[in-house]
């Protein structure tokens, strides 16, 4: 292996990118950048690093998002691929560096006192107004937040889906399943006043002229209580709602299989994303309720 100063290996290999790869000034700045913070984590020896030392820069990196953490990668192992070729190593320690896999985000969600706020500001345009749009919002957001479903199950619900005393409704979701959605109190009350003001023979619950409430109405209805309850409405939708739903009944205890069957997701792996919430509430927990966590 050749004695070459990082700084020295660095600019020949972005030379050569330059030059005979043509890249952009953009993609050189952005992979000088990259590598030269991988020697000053090695205390300039990247150019010499073994597969260990390039294990350790990745601890280093993974609190990055994903795509920095893919360029990082490629950066490395192009570097190491030059080195090889002009032979300045004899190996590619980056060759089995792992590929960056793409991380789900995260949720947003709304606090449970934003909620609150949602709902009491609903609450007050009811006694105020009494109108059937506001009847009709109030069980629109009952049911999202009270029972967590989906925006399209939601405008879908057939007119006789939920019958108030039942404190349940069936639900069909993606790809056609069925599911049972527990009701709260609160959203059978809502539906029930709703329900008194649809035709009977209306096809749904939630009708608009001849077919049902659209999602990107629902959207709309959502944002503009957003506002009036005095919440950014750039941070709020129907799925969030959803969200905030899942994330709530977490931190009350509620566990993921449940979560899983009210939401109606085929894979528990997609409801395992709400435990983000829980991190903090988790570490609580341990420390005030084990058996041990008086000791000392």
């Amino acid at each position: 292996m050749t004695d070459l100063p990082d700084a020295r290996a660095i600019a020949l290999y972005l030379d050569m990118l330059a030059s005979e790869r043509g890249a952009a000034a953009n993609t050189l700045a952005a992979y000088g950048r990259d590598l030269a913070g991988a020697s000053e984590v090695l205390d300039g020896r990247l150019a010499t690093a073994t597969a260990v030392d390039l294990q350790r820069l990745f601890v280093h990196w993974q609190p990055l998002a994903p795509p920095s953490l893919a360029r990082k990668r490629s950066a490395l192992r192009q570097f190491f691929a030059f080195l090889l070729a002009e032979g300045v190593r004899a190996d590619n320690p980056a060759a089995q560096i792992a590929a960056v896999k793409p991380g789900r985000p995260l949720p947003k969600s709304l606090s449970a006192d934003a909620v609150q706020r949602l709902l009491a500001t609903l609450d007050t345009e009811l006694a105020e107004t009494g109108t059937p749009a506001a009847i009709r919002l109030k069980a629109l957001l009952e049911l999202l937040y009270g029972s967590g479903l989906r925006a399209t199950e939601l405008v879908a619900l057939p007119r006789n889906a939920i019958r108030p005393p039942q404190p349940f409704a069936i639900i069909t979701g993606k790809g056609g399943k069925e599911r049972m959605v527990p009701l709260s109190p609160p959203a059978l009350a809502a539906v029930a006043a709703h329900q008194a003001l649809v035709p009977k023979d209306s096809r749904w619950l939630f009708p608009s002229g001849k077919a049902h409430l659209s999602r990107i109405r629902l959207y709309q209805l959502v944002k503009s209580l957003a506002g009036r309850a005095g919440i950014d409405p750039a941070g709020i939708s129907p799925h969030v709602l959803r969200h905030a739903f899942a994330t709530h009944m977490l931190a009350n205890g509620a566990d993921l299989r449940s979560l899983q069957m009210l939401l109606g997701h085929a894979d528990i792996s997609t409801t395992e994303i709400y435990t983000h919430v829980e991190a903090g509430r988790l570490v609580e927990l341990v420390q005030t309720r084990h058996p041990l966590a008086d000791t000392g």
